[in-house]
């Protein structure tokens, strides 16, 4: 498979993504790595990287990419795009059985195409190896601390969508004035760090949970809370993480003691939906109930956290919820309301930044594993359909396929 021809494709799902697989400097380096490999970039008039970038790193700039053998994309294709008979790689949101992708999955069976999946590129340990995780996690918590300022109108940040690169939003850090808040941070993978990165370039100090719940503090002041952290069990038996991820039915969550203590939450945790929430609207309108900002990273709609009733967007970033009534508000309308923030797709804020971080793993270990002569079973075990079917690890997929 040395000889094949990869295509970067132009992002054609609407809202626009601008991110990329490849930056133009990685896509001449796979040439570099692979003399074999023939590298075009699809035109685009939307992609953070431009194509005079490729063009000056000797990647041709096309229009139809339809002779390609491997096609690579961040979003889904839009499904009038598809070229049947091909190699795909993106995020295809189809393997949670997500009702709105169905139409999708249907016609990449239809058109024999081979569909690999980022999200099920996992390594040996079944650690995901690929993901953006790292960018939501910088722009969800620089998020939240721009809708506070907002909020509170202490200080006015400039939206991270708007700098350049990440340099430019740190040079924004300098501008915050918090007074002596709490901030609960939830989580400990990728989105979490990713956080935690910002929230300590902000000099915000960090603190343990019990000291959160126990003291007071002149300066802001975060927490970082795990899942072990959240969850009790029912019967009082000693926490275990791999019961909970099995069982996450058999707990209860406790995180209203810190609902009277923090103001602002950054959500960056992953939530099963059998797990129990972390709050409710009961809790909300509870006097001493004292959260008004939450940064939704995860943003799971109608999920862990009651206000996130949808997801914001890059262009509306914030919404209110009025938990007198349960309806969503216009950002900023009511104090009492809380904020929310809860983009869904928070790395293209910083579409350079998080482009190159993701374009680094796909030229040291998934395009090779893709070249790979022998099937190499980390893209094997990521693969969804070929050749009109649905591959071993999917067929519980079927239902959702072809079922009524």
């Amino acid at each position: 498979m040395h000889n094949m021809k990869i295509g970067l494709l132009k992002e054609g799902k609407i809202p626009y993504d601008s991110r990329v697989a490849l930056t133009p400097i990685q896509a001449s380096k796979l040439k570099e790595k692979f003399p074999g490999i023939e590298i075009v970039c699809q035109t685009s008039p939307i992609r953070s990287y431009k194509d005079q970038e490729y063009a000056d790193n000797g990647i041709d700039v096309v229009e139809d990419v339809s002779d390609c053998d491997l096609l690579l994309g961040i979003k889904e294709v839009p499904i009038d795009e598809l070229v049947p008979n091909k190699i795909y790689c993106f995020f295809s949101h189809t393997v949670k059985e997500q009702s709105y992708n169905r139409n999708l999955l249907q016609k990449i069976i239809e058109k024999e195409i081979e569909l690999i999946d980022y999200e099920r590129i996992v390594d040996e340990k079944g650690q995901r190896v690929i993901a953006f995780g790292r960018y939501a996690g910088i722009v969800g918590a620089y998020n939240a601390i721009y809708t506070y300022g907002q909020k509170s109108g202490l200080f006015n940040l400039k939206r991270a969508k708007d700098c350049y690169e990440y340099n430019e939003v740190k040079q924004e850090y300098g501008k915050v004035d918090l007074p002596a808040i709490k901030i609960a941070l939830t989580g400990s993978g990728r989105v979490a760090n990713g956080a935690v990165e910002v929230l300590d370039d902000m000099k915000i100090k960090r603190v343990s949970p019990q000291e959160i719940l126990e003291k007071d503090f002149k300066v802001p002041v975060y927490t970082q809370l795990t899942t072990e952290d959240l969850h009790q069990h029912k019967k009082n038996k000693d926490f275990d993480l791999n019961h909970f991820f099995k069982n996450p039915d058999q707990y209860i969550s406790t995180f209203d003691r810190f609902t009277s203590k923090v103001e602002i939450l950054i959500s960056g945790i992953y939530w099963d939906p059998r797990a129990p929430v972390l709050f409710t609207i009961e809790n909300m309108v509870q006097p001493e109930f004292k959260i008004k900002v939450v940064a939704d990273i995860t943003c799971d709609i109608e999920g862990s956290i009651p206000s996130t009733k949808r997801a914001s967007s890059l262009d509306e970033p914030v919404y209110d919820f009025n938990p007198g009534n349960n309806k969503v508000e216009p950002p900023f309308s009511r104090g009492e309301n809380m904020s929310v923030m809860a983009i869904d797709n928070l790395p293209s804020e910083l579409p350079r930044d998080s482009s190159r971080d993701f374009g680094q793993i796909m030229l040291e270990k998934v395009i090779p594993a893709i070249l790979a002569k022998d099937e190499d079973p980390m893209i094997s075990n990521a693969t969804i359909t070929k050749d009109g079917h649905l591959l071993s690890p999917y067929q519980y997929l079927h239902n959702y396929v072809y079922g009524n």
